[in-house]
């Protein structure tokens, strides 16, 4: 192989390295991204819990008020109560799914991590071949 056709190839080896570089960067945010959508989530679900325990405390026929813009709405302790489960079971399916999502995507870093160490490895072996062909 020609000094010139060696410098193309570690070139080409350069960019392929250099977009998996970038893939990858891109997977570390939005693994950020999920992570911290999945807190969030879990959070809502916490603060949820708290109140389906204080509404189950209460007795049936207690007034509940809902606040509707600005201004309050008498509630039925059952239709709360079916609201709150409501959306703790939605907030638990989506919290749910951003969990599946971040294994995913730590999968797939952790398959892009062990693609970029054999890039850089054929780069550098590459390199090495044009260092000890340019002497």
């Amino acid at each position: 192989m020609s000094n010139k056709a060696a410098v193309q190839a570690l070139q080409a080896k350069e960019k392929v390295m250099q977009d998996e570089i970038e893939r990858f960067k891109k997977l570390q945010k939005e693994l950020q991204k999920f992570t911290a959508s999945r807190m969030q989530l879990d959070t809502q679900v916490n603060e949820n819990k708290t109140v389906k325990e204080e509404l189950d405390r209460l007795e049936e026929g207690a007034v509940l008020y809902k606040l509707v813009g600005p201004v309050l709405v008498k509630q039925e302790l059952s239709e709360a109560k079916l609201t709150v489960e409501k959306r703790l079971t939605y907030i638990t399916k989506e919290s749910e799914r951003y969990a599946d999502m971040i294994k995913e995507t730590q999968r797939t870093i952790e398959q892009g991590t062990e693609k970029l160490g054999r890039l850089q490895q054929d780069y550098q072996q590459a390199l090495m071949k044009v260092s000890s062909a340019g002497r």
